[in-house]
């Protein structure tokens, strides 16, 4: 695993999973599995007439803040969605928030490499002004939070993939 970085509202951490992207892709872009992977997002079901991902598909996840509470549903929308092609590269990414008031977007980013595929979980704050408040005040702590968060994410689908 290559090291974790935190940009001024976001960071992200990346893995090489020794598995074809497209086997990778199947767990990223499958938010019903999340609650296998993730220590916050217990559970996640597709809403508003979707059934898989698309750009546009709404969900909900199912939230446990630090792994410990407070628990809430946050809407989501798939805002990127592209299938590893001849390249190998894929991209699923969501915001997470109402309709036109997004607090953040997560993804994954896939890159084949050697005999596998190099992830990369990201996560980005909308910058707002209040967002920009929050991040300056507790920015740190959450952003850490966040990166132990996806590098658990990002082992646990290691082991389904490698297994």
């Amino acid at each position: 695993m290559t090291g974790a970085g935190m940009s001024a509202l976001g960071g992200e951490v990346d893995l090489f999973l020794r598995a074809a992207p497209e086997k990778v892709w199947d767990l990223v872009s499958d938010v019903t599995r999340i609650g296998e992977f993730s220590p916050e997002t217990f559970e996640a079901e597709w809403t508003h007439g979707a059934t898989g991902p698309a750009v546009g598909a709404r969900f909900k996840g199912h939230v446990k803040r630090n792994g410990v509470g407070p628990t809430y549903w946050s809407p989501c929308t798939v805002t990127q969605c592209v299938e590893p092609g001849p390249d190998g590269r894929g991209l699923f990414e969501f915001a997470v928030g109402l309709d036109g008031n997004h607090i953040n977007t997560w993804g994954y980013r896939l890159e084949p490499e050697g005999d596998g595929t190099r992830v990369t979980e990201y996560f980005r704050l909308t910058p707002s002004w209040y967002v920009r408040g929050y991040w300056m005040l507790l920015g740190r702590l959450r952003g850490r939070t966040n990166e132990r968060g996806m590098r658990t994410t990002l082992e646990r689908m290691k082991a389904v993939v490698e297994s």
